[in-house]
């Protein structure tokens, strides 16, 4: 079984100003090192159906981003966070690749996917773009598996450098997910504390001091997080796949290099092959070096290739 891999154009029609970290050089270096990955099925992102947005975020916020989309030039959402007048679109596309990535996943055709797209999203609260992001990718796509496919316990794991604080508020109050975050602390956002457990104790944060090396990293990882995740016996793995916490990245002060990343998405697609047939969905999320970004990109693909059946 191969592994499919969602992109769209779209993604690099969202700009953002000069300098801006989350930029379209980002998406030019996640697909130019997959350019040569064999055995991928590659599939273009289709747009957000409304239903599916609508799991996450009001109507009401979706009529005031189409209020606030730029024609021309930028508008400003916060101080990271901008519109362009291809963003979107793009965003709509990050969020129809990752609910068409479940639905595929889910059919038995392909084991896993990438969504390689921007905006990324786990930063996005119901009504409050934020930290890049204007759409919770991940938890829509977490709950279209639980209301279309009838599941009842998916697995998201964001080993982004920041907390995901969006995916977060979205999933508080979903018995049906159990939510786990690696990230540093002190950082950006300030969420994030092992206290934040959810409304069902569903929650798991794993704050990181900076400095945090991969030895360390991957024994707090096979110790405090892969036994309770083998325990909740997933139907299905979703991943928040930021690279930022990459020894090279500006935006923090991880330590882990690329083949951390490679360990990291092994053990959860052990955790797929081992509780959910094999069944993981991954997306792209934060990693603002570009060398960095890319390697751990085409290395995260190729263990889900790997371990492809």
């Amino acid at each position: 079984m191969i592994v499919a891999l969602y992109t769209h154009p779209a993604s690099r029609r969202h700009h953002m100003p000069q300098g801006h970290a989350e930029s379209v050089a980002r998406i030019e270096a996640v697909e130019s090192a997959l350019a040569g990955a064999k055995s991928l099925v590659r599939i273009d992102c289709p747009e957000a159906a409304q239903d599916d947005l609508l799991r996450c975020h009001p109507k009401s916020y979706l009529e005031w981003l189409d209020t606030v989309s730029p024609q021309q030039g930028f508008a400003a959402l916060d101080p990271d966070t901008y519109m362009s007048p291809g963003t979107l679109e793009a965003a709509s596309r990050a969020v129809g690749g990752n609910c068409a990535a479940v639905d595929l996943v889910l059919s038995g055709e392909v084991s896993s996917a990438f969504v390689a797209t921007r905006p990324p999203g786990h930063h996005a609260e119901p009504e409050t773009p934020m930290g890049f992001c204007l759409f919770g990718n991940i938890a829509i796509a977490a709950l279209r598996a639980l209301d279309v496919h009838g599941l009842s316990r998916i697995a998201v794991v964001d080993f982004d450098v920041h907390h995901g604080n969006g995916t977060q508020a979205l999933l508080w109050n979903e018995d049906r997910v159990r939510f786990v975050s690696t990230h540093q602390m002190p950082l950006w956002p300030g969420s994030g504390a092992p206290g934040e457990v959810g409304a069902h104790g569903q929650i798991q944060n794993v704050p990181l001091p900076p400095g945090t090396g991969g030895a360390a990293y991957r024994k707090i990882f096979e110790r405090d997080i892969l036994p309770g995740l083998h325990d909740y016996e997933p139907e299905l793995v979703l991943v928040s796949a930021g690279f930022d916490a990459h020894t090279r990245d500006p935006l923090a002060n991880l330590d882990l290099e690329t083949d951390d990343f490679a360990w990291t998405t092994a053990r959860l697609c052990e955790l797929a092959r081992d509780h959910a047939d094999n069944r993981l969905v991954s997306t792209l999320e934060g990693g603002y070096d570009l060398t960095a970004l890319a390697a751990s990109t085409a290395a995260h693909v190729r263990v889900l290739q790997e371990f492809a059946p």
